[in-house]
């Protein structure tokens, strides 16, 4: 093994254990006890099922009906969105690091033997060895897929062979969070988090197109500089807005590459929106609203504050957010206020709420996947 790459592996594995000692060791003071709450927007029930223990960075792929979702012991799962429902299963018999992408008919996820295995329609379509770890789901776009590894490799495959088309390799911060990172598309480009940056490449060559700073690395160690982008990202229009961990959010416009504006906004957990407002939790349990247009601050509520609470998600009627107790709440738009609050079976979820046929989907760290309504 080359002594570059075991560097790599070893800061890698520092940095997971760091990061983890942390979260078991942070002091916060208690949340307020759980209080009736008069319901103002009901949440109904519309189905659950099982899909098994969920213990890596899951990423539940919402496409049109179908929701695509995988459990760490390798059994990957398409459902109906709307009844819950089996499309398929398939027990790939290998633990997962990352997952699910999928394009609505090639699902893909990424093994803790650092395989690449795409699927379709319940069988194995192709495999491939990875030159790292990856902990941010496959994309699969434009027939082809898209990796990007824990040392920030961005590959590129060919949808249909698996052929390996292209590797781009950028500079970055020695750690990295164990921790899905950005990597989604926008019309003709592809878009990755790459440290602090949100970076636009060319999907058929890999050449990097532009750059935008979302957060700069400081600090005088490698754990004050740690800044990647993390997942999810809120895409409307030609705009992408993301959050850089533990340090700031900001809006990026696509088209151009060029940033729209950036906020200090401390936390680790990506961010969800609409036409007029991105909604992000920091570390502290506090909920906060901003413009989207220009990152003015709109509202903030300290309803929820010392709950750890998962990425939002912006609906219709409201923000949902859960904590790691297995509450599910759902805030107001407008001002941040308690509309509803629902008991998950289940402590904590395993990624964001998805929307998908009507329903909001979500996964807990038990395997417990839920089909909401929200009339």
């Amino acid at each position: 093994m080359k002594t570059s790459m075991l560097r790599r592996m070893i800061k890698l594995a520092a940095v997971t254990a760091v990061l983890g000692l942390a979260a078991c060791g942070t002091s916060r003071p208690k949340p307020a006890e759980a209080v009736p709450v008069q319901v103002l927007q009901d949440i109904r029930t519309a189905w659950s099922v099982s899909v098994g223990e969920v213990n890596f960075p899951l990423v539940v792929a919402a496409r049109e009906d179908r929701v695509a979702l995988a459990n760490s012991q390798g059994v990957v799962a398409v459902l109906d969105a709307k009844t819950g429902q089996d499309v398929w299963r398939l027990n790939l018999n290998q633990a997962i690091a990352a997952g699910v992408g999928s394009d609505g008919q090639q699902v893909a996820v990424i093994t803790r033997q650092n395989q690449l295995v795409v699927m379709q329609n319940g069988k194995v379509q192709w495999q491939q060895s990875l030159p790292a770890q990856s902990f941010t789901a496959p994309l699969v776009a434009g027939a082809r897929v898209f990796v990007l590894t824990a040392d920030r490799s961005v590959l590129g495959f060919d949808g249909a062979t698996g052929r390996r088309l292209w590797t781009q390799q950028r500079p970055g911060e020695p750690l990295v969070l164990k921790q899905a990172g950005v990597l989604t598309a926008f019309k003709n480009t592809l878009l990755v988090g790459l440290s602090g940056r949100l970076t636009g490449i060319d999907p058929s060559t890999g050449s990097v197109r532009w750059e935008s700073a979302v957060a700069t690395p400081r600090g005088t160690n490698d754990m004050e500089r740690l800044v990647d982008l993390v997942s999810p990202a809120d895409r409307l229009g030609d705009v992408v807005c993301v959050r850089a961990f533990q340090s700031q959010i900001g809006c990026v416009n696509a088209e151009r590459g060029q940033s729209m504006w950036t906020r200090a906004a401390n936390g680790e957990r990506g961010v969800s929106g609409n036409e007029t407002v991105l909604i992000a939790a920091l570390s502290n349990g506090v909920v906060q609203a901003w413009n989207r247009a220009n990152g003015e601050r709109v509202w903030e509520t300290e309803r929820l504050k010392y709950r750890s609470l998962s990425a939002p998600l912006v609906t219709p009627r409201g923000v949902l957010v859960a904590d790691n107790n297995g509450w599910l709440y759902l805030l107001s738009l407008a001002d941040g206020a308690l509309l509803n609050r629902v008991k998950l079976d289940g402590d904590e979820l395993a990624t964001a709420p998805v929307w998908a046929a009507d329903r909001y989907v979500v996964v807990t760290r038990e395997g417990r996947v839920t089909g909401l309504q929200i009339p």
